[in-house]
């Protein structure tokens, strides 16, 4: 197996808004013959991944690493503590320094400024692990894991219900890319960002997706092919937990709820999840659910990012 050819080489991933449908199409080409391939598919053979993280995580450290090391390259973990970013070093700096010593790096960082001044300072290609704005990786994972299991994207109904955050705008722009069809539905005061709306939303005039803002549970997953949802309070933010709960509760997605979708519905959740909280346990573990296969794709969608960002 090669890496095929991409207008991705040479670029950095830091939201799918900046993504073609093409590219997106590349990635998840890609992430299919990677996911079915028989024989070891070492496509970056003594390439180095550098991995910054500010948060610490579970499947991002564990899927990252795994999916550079099946590829034939190794992976670098820098936390907080060894690289302090913008209290010590500069980021431009970090940025700069970095780049002649890997030859991509992964960030999960608090502001998403820092990604963004990462890749703009460094000269290799950047991956958004996660900011407080954005997840895009995690939303390309959620793509392919529906595309999987419904055959298709365009013209899927989806409903993601909690809170308006960084899984929710990338999945806002990742609808609006492929022509899902997409309920963001919130208790007021946790809606998402206004000017990510706009965008998805402008995304979606090409495209045909609907990207709605509602606030009634129950109303938005009526006969929907998909049903999301996510932590209350994110990493970061525990302060607000007490508020977050009481104002979520009736948003909890439990068997009464999903009994409104489609009989075929599937379940999403990006985990880590509080059961009892955004999800009941009948749910997580029951037969619409596909969290598993969900989290599994973080690092074949991966694999194909970082394959198609360094190119041949």
């Amino acid at each position: 197996m090669k890496i095929p050819s991409s207008t991705l080489t040479g670029k950095s991933l830091i939201s799918i808004h900046d993504l073609s449908i093409e590219e997106i199409n590349q990635v998840f080409d890609l992430t299919a013959a990677l996911k079915s391939a028989t024989e070891p598919t070492r496509l970056l053979e003594g390439k180095i991944l550098g991995m910054i993280f500010e948060k610490p995580s579970t499947r991002t450290r564990v899927s990252f690493e795994a999916g550079i090391y099946q590829l034939g390259g190794t992976g670098i973990f820098l936390n907080a503590n060894d690289l302090q970013l913008g209290r010590g070093e500069t980021i431009a700096d970090t940025a700069r320094v970095l780049s002649r010593y890997v030859d991509i790096i992964m960030a999960r960082t608090f502001e998403h400024s820092k990604v963004t001044d990462l890749a703009q300072y460094g000269t290799i290609p950047v991956i958004n692990g996660l900011t407080d704005l954005l997840h895009p990786c995690q939303g390309m994972a959620d793509m392919m894991t529906i595309l999987e299991h419904k055959g298709r994207l365009k013209n899927i109904q989806m409903t993601y219900i909690g809170d308006g955050n960084n899984v929710a705008h990338s999945l806002m722009f990742g609808a609006a890319k492929v022509g899902m069809h997409l309920n963001v539905t919130t208790p007021p005061g946790c809606e998402p960002d206004e000017k990510i709306v706009k965008m998805a939303k402008a995304d979606a005039e090409a495209t045909g997706s609907r990207i709605n803002i509602t606030t009634d549970p129950v109303k938005s997953v009526k006969d929907v092919d998909v049903i999301y949802t996510d932590v209350w309070t994110s990493m970061g933010q525990e302060k607000d937990n007490d508020a977050k709960i009481k104002m979520l509760q009736p948003y909890q997605v439990n068997t009464a709820l999903v009994k409104n979708a489609k009989d075929d519905c599937i379940v999403m959740h990006c985990l880590p999840a509080h059961r009892g909280e955004e999800i009941t346990d009948n749910v997580v573990d029951g037969p619409h659910s596909v969290v598993l296969d969900e989290a599994e794709n973080r690092m074949h969608v991966q694999k194909a990012i970082m394959a198609l960002l360094l190119g041949n």
